[in-house]
């Protein structure tokens, strides 16, 4: 198992933290060092004139390090973040992981999962699993294919060899190829039924959110249909109330 540890998560943290404070602390270290001895040296003019001509010459010299460390961190970050992909990849992308492979989802598949997540988290479960298959597939493809044209290519290179095993590794290659071959296209048959199953699923978490809305619309019609009677009912009443009183007023006057 390449299971992820706490050390690894750690590592991680500690350098995207770094990249992004190195350049403000080595920028605003020196400067704020600067301002101190600034209103040390606030008395005598030529002092404070050479401590804030060499606070901005350290302060700039910090930027440009604090720059430089932050893209090293930078650089480091995405080596782990790529490495600890390839060791979750290896076992299989289980759906709690694909956050991790974000930036291979296509456009379509991330607007599709948050739609789906807002109206049935049921379906959104369905919905990460399957995406899990798809980005295994796609990368069983992806893989398979650089192994087909290396396992071609040393098959060029054997035949061009003149040795008793030639005939050997040659049948050898032609196995590797064969089971090679096998894997990619049965990735493929995976990727085809997980985007449909997909597809499925978009189209269940779509009907599902419609049928929703209707029915909802529809005991709202309901609810004033039954309220409209009462409403001309009061109206009729006031109507009445309003007659007996002027008739009232007649009489009286």
């Amino acid at each position: 198992m390449n299971e992820i540890t706490r050390s690894d998560l750690a590592l991680g943290r500690k350098l995207k933290v770094g990249a992004v404070a190195a350049p403000v602390v080595l920028t605003i270290l020196p400067a704020a060092i600067t301002l101190l001895l600034l209103l040390l040296t606030a008395s005598g003019p030529p002092a404070a004139a050479v401590v804030l001509f060499f606070g901005i010459v350290a302060t700039v010299i910090g930027f440009v390090t604090g720059i430089t460390i932050a893209a090293i961190l930078a650089h480091k970050h995405s080596k782990w973040t790529s490495e600890m992909r390839e060791r979750i990849a290896a076992d299989g992308i289980r759906a709690e992981e694909i956050e991790w492979f974000r930036n291979e989802l296509r456009p379509s598949e991330k607007r599709a999962l948050k739609a789906v997540t807002a109206r049935d988290l049921l379906l959104a479960d369905a919905y990460r699993e399957t995406l899990a298959s798809r980005l295994t597939a796609s990368r069983i493809i992806k893989s398979s294919k650089r192994e087909l044209v290396l396992a071609r290519k040393r098959q060029t290179s054997v035949k061009q060899l003149k040795s008793a095993r030639a005939a050997e590794f040659q049948e050898q290659i032609a196995t590797d190829l064969e089971k090679i071959g096998g894997i990619n296209e049965e990735a493929k048959l995976m990727l085809a039924e997980a985007e449909s199953r997909l597809q499925m699923i978009e189209a269940a978490a779509s009907r599902t959110g419609h049928l929703a809305d209707s029915e909802l619309a529809l005991k709202k019609l309901s609810a004033r249909t039954a309220e409209l009677p009462l409403a001309l009912e009061a109206a009729k009443m006031t109507d009445e109330i309003r007659r007996e009183l002027e008739k009232e007023d007649l009489e009286s006057a």
